[in-house]
């Protein structure tokens, strides 16, 4: 009997050891730190190096944390900034758990440390974007910027249209957002690594007066260079017309020259042909007299000692 009760005890024996050795052993993985509590009260360090550890079986209880970098993305926002130009604002911060006991007794989980960090970050955000100009939380310098704008107008021009000093920056906005946060998360075991600002965009309203804006300043410079289009056009056509008329002039003065010239030559021609022969240059004009006087049905009645009559009387002897 006592051998029988024996060999059951000591499977037993056996069964409860392995159940206390398999509930005192835990294992830590290189992105983890485990931090021991006893009946809720933490025990000793937090336990940061991987590896196989030992702990009280089922009197203490090894919570885990992420060692590891964690991920934080703000919702975008509305902010007005210090200009009265209303914006939405898109951050995200990459954090981590520094010190894994303040952490447990603070915040305990990962969705309540987002919470914390939605608390802390969002405000932080709002106040240094609503304390300065629009153009501090887009730009890091006021250089004057590389646009069509810029090669379309002159250098005078440029100057004119950089109407603003930055003097803080994006960079530097971003940088004192994060050292605000960073002390404030401190009391909560939470390590800002890094703080970043996404996206900045107009709200919609705010939008279509900027597109409409850009729409037509596009507009006025495409009407300026089809102003100076036109003008050009006008000054080549200008330029056509007085060349043509110039052309028309020579063309009539050459003409006329040559007109002149055969005149000259004609009535030389017919001078030296009617000098050689006066009778029959005077027959000839006789005779276009009469073609020009008499016609099919004409009647001429003239008198005896008339000039006309004076070749007629010939043709009659």
């Amino acid at each position: 009997m006592n051998q029988n009760n024996t060999k059951m005890l000591i499977p037993a024996i056996l069964l409860i050891a392995g159940l206390l050795l398999f509930n005192s052993a835990y294992v830590v993985d290189e992105t983890e730190q485990v931090v021991i509590t006893q009946f809720g009260r933490i025990v000793g360090e937090p336990v940061k190096e991987p590896g196989l550890n030992f702990k009280m079986p089922f009197i203490q209880k090894a919570n885990y944390f992420p060692k590891n970098l964690l991920q934080w993305d703000g919702d975008p926002g509305q902010v007005p900034t210090r200009d009265k130009t209303y914006i939405w604002v898109d951050t995200f911060v990459r954090w981590k758990i520094s010190d894994p006991i303040k952490y447990f007794q603070t915040v305990k989980d990962e969705f309540s440390a987002l919470k914390r960090l939605d608390d802390i970050i969002d405000p932080a955000m709002r106040n240094l974007i609503s304390s300065y100009a629009l153009v501090e939380s887009v730009r890091n310098t006021d250089r004057p910027m590389d646009t069509f704008e810029s090669f379309s107008n002159t250098s005078e021009q440029k100057e004119e249209r950089v109407q603003y000093t930055v003097s803080l920056g994006r960079d530097e906005i971003t940088h004192r957002i994060e050292e605000q946060a960073r002390g404030k998360l401190a009391e909560f075991g939470i390590e800002l690594v890094d703080m970043k600002i996404k996206r900045i965009n107009y709200i919609d309203s705010v939008r279509r007066s900027v597109y409409d804006r850009m729409i037509a300043e596009r507009n006025q410079i495409a009407e300026k260079f089809r102003a100076e289009g036109r003008g050009e056009a006008s000054n080549i056509r200008g330029e056509k017309q007085r060349e043509l008329q110039v052309i028309k002039s020579e063309a009539y003065r050459e003409a006329q020259e040559l007109k002149g010239k055969a005149d000259a030559d004609a009535a030389r021609i017919y001078a030296d042909a009617y000098g050689s022969d006066p009778e029959f240059y005077g027959f000839l004009k006789t005779m276009d007299a009469y073609k020009q006087t008499l016609g099919k049905d004409s009647t001429l009645i003239l008198s005896t000692d008339s000039e006309l009559m004076h070749f007629m009387k010939d043709a009659s002897k």
